[in-house]
């Protein structure tokens, strides 16, 4: 079986999401504003991190982030299509997820919301299975 680099992008936010269990901010939503759009760096930038570049190639670049409202994942895509993909995969490991236009973000919930009230974006859920029995 070939492993792509966006399917090792993902396993690798997925153990990220794993994490940053617990890790959250309990700040009240902001108004949001227009989605943001760049780069990851300029992403990082609007939201105070400096990311640690955890993959970068082309067609993603993927680095953990840590600022005042918690630590998150934060990711860039080549193509629409790859980034939906990557969402739909990683979706199944749980998390919250802060989506722009070749950009997601992942964390805790209150993280999540935090960022948007700066990056914009929408917000989705991951699966969640706190409520399946072994």
């Amino acid at each position: 079986m070939k492993v792509t680099r966006a399917a090792l992008a993902v396993t690798g936010a997925a153990t990220a999401v794993l994490a940053l269990a617990g890790c959250g901010s309990g700040q009240q939503e902001k108004k949001v504003p227009v989605t943001a759009t760049g780069s990851l760096e300029s992403l990082a930038a609007e939201v105070k991190c400096t990311p640690d570049m955890q993959t970068d190639a082309d067609e993603i670049r993927q680095a953990l982030c840590k600022n005042k409202d918690g630590k998150f994942v934060l990711a860039t895509f080549a193509t629409d299509r790859g980034q939906r993909e990557w969402i739909n995969d990683a979706k199944d490991y749980g998390g919250f997820y802060l989506v722009g236009r070749k950009w997601v973000a992942v964390g805790e919930n209150g993280t999540v919301k935090a960022l948007r009230g700066t990056l914009g974006g929408d917000l989705e859920v991951g699966t969640d299975h706190h409520a399946h029995t072994g």
